[in-house]
């Protein structure tokens, strides 16, 4: 999937939602101020940036060349690598929390890459991710757009984790404790269609493919649904998401 993509780009299409997300989800887990926290698949460090906020030592990973290098830019005292979460590069123990926001189903391996960041988790540590819901999650009225034209296109509702109860599955089979998930959600207000719609032409991630894809005719009757359906703007997209922790 593509997130060899500028970090402006992806902040354009995805920051609007990680970033608030952020905040609820590390609230979800029970971050506190000098924890040291490992953020798998840090992107361009919508979490990192929260993690850091509220008085975490944070050290962070992705597998895209251009996040780490924007990490690297925007917190330049944070330890970031480039790496993949089924071969995390630290030490047994070497954490007290490993968190993973919008990661777990673009895994290669979920259960391994869990795994991993129970590995690097101390005991007793926690180890926590969030995906977005399949039907109810932030890209939800795009792929509602495009079913209404293509009934038949799988859209990211089948990922790893993106239905009730699959996130705790997959941390119960990478051998956590007192596993726990809810659903968590933010709200968020787009000022205009075309704010919104902008940026899944940009070529992030499985909707940013779909519509490369495309033909322009197909692209201009795609953009015409989903300007039916949610209107001139302004309008609210709640996006929700389901997160899971567990205990090492």
């Amino acid at each position: 999937m593509n997130f060899a993509v500028p970090p402006e780009a992806y902040a354009r299409f995805m920051g609007r939602y990680a970033e608030p997300l952020a905040a609820v989800f590390a609230s979800f887990v029970g971050v506190e101020a000098r924890d040291k926290v490992l953020d798998v698949g840090c992107g361009p460090g919508a979490l990192t940036a929260h993690l850091l906020s509220v008085g975490a030592v944070v050290v962070a990973i992705d597998p895209s060349p251009p996040f780490v290098d924007a990490i690297r830019v925007r917190f330049p005292d944070v330890d970031v690598r480039q790496g993949a979460a089924e071969e995390l590069p630290y030490g047994t123990a070497a954490f007290d929390a490993a968190v993973a926001q919008l990661v777990v189903h673009f895994m290669t391996d979920p259960v391994v890459g869990v795994r991993q960041m129970a590995r690097v988790t101390r005991r007793g540590g926690v180890v926590a991710a969030c995906v977005w819901d399949g039907p109810t999650g932030a890209l939800a009225p795009f792929w509602d757009a495009v079913h209404v034209m293509a009934p038949s296109v799988e859209d990211e509702a089948l990922l790893s984790g993106a239905h009730e109860g699959h996130l705790t599955e997959l941390f119960e089979a990478a051998g956590l404790r007192d596993v726990e998930e809810d659903s968590i959600a933010v709200d968020v207000v787009h000022p205009t269609f075309d704010e919104w719609w902008e940026p899944y032409t940009l070529g992030v991630g499985p909707a940013g493919a779909y519509f490369q894809q495309l033909d322009d005719e197909a692209r201009a009757r795609l953009e015409g649904v989903a300007r039916e359906r949610l209107g001139s703007g302004p309008f609210t997209v709640t996006a929700t998401a389901w997160a899971a922790r567990g205990t090492v």
